[in-house]
């Protein structure tokens, strides 16, 4: 029974971390869809862009990359966000990526 339990442990440790980072990238897609959203009404509404960026950063991550792009009809908001889990600072971040389009007030 221990040599089984010892065999299965160190799958059963790499499992979990997986599921903590997975947990980790939807925490930060759904952060990056509620600030983009509001981004985007934000910008829509004329509010600066610096102050629409700092808001959405604030919201996301502080080495987020926002894209804020402001036309006379639409607003478009773009935020990408690289995830990358505390434990493994070796491996490749996750890219999570969230798009808001609002319609630009007169």
């Amino acid at each position: 029974m221990t040599a089984e339990t010892a065999a299965v442990l160190p799958a059963l440790v790499a499992v979990l971390a997986a599921a903590l980072w997975l947990i980790q990238v939807v925490g930060a897609q759904l952060e990056c869809v509620d600030a983009a959203r509001a981004a985007a009404r934000a910008a829509a509404r004329g509010e600066p862009l610096a102050d629409v960026e700092h808001r959405a950063r604030a919201a996301t991550h502080p080495n987020a990359l926002i894209a804020v792009d402001r036309a006379t009809d639409l607003t478009h908001v773009r935020i990408t966000v690289h995830v990358r889990p505390a434990w493994g600072l070796p491996l490749p971040p996750a890219t999570v990526n969230a798009t808001a389009t609002a319609a630009t007030e007169p």
